[in-house]
């Protein structure tokens, strides 16, 4: 059974993606964020303050294992820095994975970002002069797992449906 791995940086769209590949394909979709949230019975957020990044980053790669070593087909949105650690990246090669790096320009991921809602532990404690350039340095620093992906699709000036389509089209 094939699992779809959205991949990107914040607000890239993983979610709203997957939710619509979902209706669009028939095929289930999970939040890796929020099976990490239900497990640990907390927010995100929550996490990374009490916790902190590693310990995060250690429940997300157990999270990810466990989703992909189940059989059944789904679309899975995973976190913006998923597949930077724990050498979660490899996953992306996997057989029976179509990985898709929902590739967004920096100025729109920083629109998103501030305009969202949703907190991002990450991008919210740095002062708005400064979140242009925070965005552009992790991009560069995690583009090289993004681009272990199997796909890229470029969303810049493209709906939600067309991104969908494009995706429908690998598979």
């Amino acid at each position: 059974m094939k699992k779809i791995l959205l991949l990107g940086y914040m607000a890239s769209g993983k979610s709203t993606i997957a939710q619509l590949l979902s209706k669009a394909s028939g095929i289930p979709y999970k939040d890796l964020d929020e099976i990490i949230e239900e497990k640990a019975q907390k927010s995100i957020s929550k996490i990374f303050e009490e916790d902190g990044e590693i310990k995060f980053r250690k429940m997300e790669h157990e999270a990810l294992k466990a989703v992909l070593s189940d059989e059944q087909e789904l679309i899975l949105a995973l976190g913006g820095g998923t597949p930077c650690y724990a050498g979660n990246h490899e996953f992306l090669k996997n057989d029976d994975v179509v990985s898709v790096y929902l590739k967004a320009g920096i100025p729109v991921l920083v629109n998103r970002l501030r305009k969202d809602d949703k907190p991002r532990p990450l991008f919210d404690k740095q002062p708005e002069e400064e979140q242009e350039e925070f965005v552009a340095k992790h991009l560069f620093d995690r583009s090289y797992f993004y681009y272990q992906a199997k796909h890229v699709v470029s969303t810049d000036g493209k709906s939600a449906e067309d991104v969908v389509n494009e995706i429908m089209s690998l598979f």
